[in-house]
């Protein structure tokens, strides 16, 4: 890790942020001054504002690697532009490459700095005098919440380093910042005593966090970490932990993943639950429900199917041109694959292809096509081939002749050659044929581009516990139609008709398996989860050296497959590499296959 000053660095806040109208008015702020350890142990409020300032940790991932996003390091997209972080680094196998600097890097130094906070805050409040505005038991609640938010925090750091780099070191004391390294700390624990130590922050934490009421109903508290966020991250870590990849070691059952979910949905089952924006004059529309599940602010419990969530001020323009067709003015960006859009079932439920593989895509013959399943209706080789489809396709997708933006002549995608969205000689018109449409607030665009809107990052979401829960019951055996009515719950959200149990094809505990894969691919795309799910899983190999998938869209309405981009994934890519930097410096033990 790189040297820190000796002093602090706090965010500027005023009145707002002590009535904690919003993470917003302490998120993204220029430094307004430096304090010595001194001074902010001096005074609760100036502990508080550096303890609060650990919200800043929490990472929007919209164009995150350089540009480019982390699913376009998977087999779910391909960037535009020939410099995104993605396509220079990942996916040619090369992680050390610049390009990768925040995924790999980054995260290694964010991280550790982030929990050096938590364990400065954790190993100093005591000493910190009581706030002589408030009584001695709200001066004891306070440091309660702050206590538990740290220890959350830190947690939820230690896991997303777990997920890249496996176990690495455990620090619990205050390193000193002008010695900001983990050395003599370079000892790696086992999977399980990392996870065990995760999992152990969580519960102890849980009981001290804002309730329910008040971090999702109280507007002075919206972003705070609520008893939720533990609850949530709970479900998700027994589910990988339980998975293939880490079940052996962790100790850990498909029984406990299926606990945690329903530990979830007992406590808070009747508070959160799938968005449908009924306030629309399209409140039944499907696609635009799933569209706004991600755009919609929590605010009041506004949207009550976010549960943690980093909460940042509204974005223009500039904040989605990196990722907005070209005929839009924009920079192409994170361009969907046609090995995404092949795993939407149609809006009746069926399949349209006749299997699926373990890594929720269709199966491929050798030149990249998938067998049809002629009952479903679906037609390859024209614009037939995205009607009738699951209308999350609709609110992820831009495809041929979809109306979208502001500026063009008839407002529909247009990636016919030498046309709006693929016209001849710019290099960043869209390689597979599609463009993003999930997490863009098409709002924006209104006014000649002069719109506004938010784009918080939703970290979970109550449509996850859900498949959670589906995936660790289907694991666990014996609960076939439990497991279709959770996966209903998601899929009539998105406005498909059937029922999961009047499939004949998901009656065995695998082919449900891999539905599952599917469904949680198109559930979550562009939203951090299909790294993560393939490498758990043990098919990231399978899923991503797979070539990326696109279309050609012809003149005559004729549209053909094409292979966009060749990938590289090996089996050593399971997990990062340690920085070199790191490696070169302590001595830490890097990850197999990176020597």
């Amino acid at each position: 890790m790189k040297k820190t000053s000796k002093y602090f660095t706090l965010a500027v806040i005023g009145a707002a942020a002590m009535a904690m109208s919003s993470c917003s008015d302490f998120l993204d702020k220029q430094p307004s001054a430096d304090l010595t350890e001194d001074k902010t142990l001096a005074d609760w409020n100036m502990f508080w504002y550096f303890h609060t300032d650990t919200y800043n940790f929490l990472r929007h991932g919209a164009a995150c690697m350089n540009n480019s996003w982390q699913d376009a390091a998977t087999d779910l997209a391909e960037t535009s532009f020939s410099t995104g972080g993605a396509r220079t680094s990942f996916n040619i196998g090369n992680y050390y490459a610049s390009g990768g600097y925040r995924e790999l890097e980054d995260t290694w130094e964010s991280r550790y700095r982030g929990i050096r906070k938590c364990n400065w805050v954790l190993a100093k409040m005591d000493s910190v005098p009581y706030d002589i505005t408030k009584t001695n038991e709200e001066n004891e609640t306070l440091r309660s919440i702050t206590r538990a938010e740290a220890r959350t925090f830190r947690a939820y750091f230690y896991w997303e380093m777990f997920l890249r780099f496996g176990a690495i070191p455990i620090i619990e004391d205050v390193l000193d910042p002008e010695e900001d390294m983990i050395t003599p700390y370079t000892a790696r624990p086992t999977t399980k005593e990392y996870v065990d130590f995760i999992i152990s922050e969580l519960e102890a934490a849980y009981p001290d966090l804002l309730s329910y009421d008040d971090a999702y109903l109280n507007n002075n508290y919206v972003g705070r970490l609520g008893q939720p966020v533990a609850l949530g991250l709970l479900s998700r870590i027994k589910l990988y932990m339980a998975s293939p990849r880490f079940s052996a070691e962790s100790g850990i059952t498909w029984q406990d993943a299926a606990d945690a979910a329903k530990r979830f949905i007992d406590a808070y089952g009747d508070k959160f639950t799938l968005y449908v924006d009924n306030s629309h004059e399209a409140g039944t529309d499907a696609a635009h429900n799933y569209y706004y599940a991600l755009l919609r602010v929590p605010h009041g419990n506004a949207n009550q199917e976010t549960i943690f969530f980093r909460n940042d001020p509204v974005i223009y323009w500039s904040g989605i041109s990196m990722d907005t067709p070209v005929g839009e003015g924009g920079s192409g960006g994170n361009c969907p694959s046609q090995n995404l859009v092949d795993m939407y079932d149609m809006i009746d439920g069926s399949s349209p292809f006749a299997s699926y593989d373990a890594t929720g895509a269709p199966v491929y013959d050798a030149n990249g096509n998938p067998t049809i399943n002629p009952a479903s209706g679906y037609v390859e080789g024209s614009a037939s081939m995205w009607a009738n489809r699951d209308s999350r396709l609709d609110g992820t997708v831009l495809y041929q002749g979809v109306e979208w933006g502001s500026t063009r002549e008839d407002n529909r995608i247009n990636v016919i050659a030498g046309q709006a969205d693929n016209p001849t000689g710019n290099a960043n018109s869209t390689p597979t044929g599609y463009y993003m449409k999930k997490y863009i607030p098409e709002t924006i665009l209104s006014s000649n581009h002069g719109g506004s809107a938010y784009r918080l990052w939703t970290i979970q979401r109550y449509a996850e516990i859900l498949l959670n829960y589906a995936e660790a019951l289907n694991e666990v055996g014996g609960h076939h139609q439990e497991v279709c009515d959770l996966l209903d719950q998601v899929r009539h959200r998105a406005g498909i008709t059937g029922n999961c149990a009047d499939r004949a094809d998901l009656t065995s505990q695998s082919a449900m398996r891999n539905f599952i894969h599917k469904e949680r691919t198109v559930e979550f795309a562009y939203e951090e989860h299909r790294a993560w799910d393939v490498r758990r899983w043990n098919v990231a190999v399978e899923a991503l050296s797979r070539p990326i998938y696109g279309v050609e869209v012809y003149s005559d309405g004729t549209v053909a497959r094409k292979v966009a981009q060749q990938r590289v994934f090996e089996e050593k890519m399971y997990l990062y590499p340690v920085p070199e930097t790191e490696v070169w410096k302590t001595g830490i033990a890097n990850n197999p296959g990176w020597n």
